[in-house]
């Protein structure tokens, strides 16, 4: 079996060739190609830092209405322990008390 010599300089020469031609065409292809794949992941992925905020939102806001509920039940206790310092200062919870009857006295004793 014979072997051919190979020219190399002619080998570079139509490999180069081809490439300043096919290595563009490429490049444009796999941008045409992978652009809806790339916009619909970056989609995707905005969604999910907006889902992230959104949880996040929902849980500040728990939180608040939480911390609302607790100031409202102070405050209330607050109102009660005010109202009830003022009855006292006026003398009213002496007032308001139902008076103890004791034994009765009167003479009306079936004995």
């Amino acid at each position: 079996m014979e072997v051919l010599p190979i020219d190399v300089v002619g080998l570079v020469a139509v490999i180069m060739g081809t490439s300043i031609v096919l290595i563009p065409v490429a490049g444009m292809t796999l941008r045409y190609a992978l652009k809806p794949v790339v916009s619909v992941l970056d989609r995707y992925l905005r969604g999910q830092e907006k889902a992230e905020a959104n949880r996040l939102a929902e849980r500040r806001l728990a939180i608040l209405e939480e911390q609302l509920d607790d100031m409202q039940r102070t405050l209330a206790r607050l109102a009660e322990g005010a109202e009830f310092d003022a009855r006292l200062e006026r003398g009213a919870d002496q007032a308001s008390l139902p008076s103890v009857a004791g034994p009765s006295t009167d003479g009306d004793s079936d004995a």
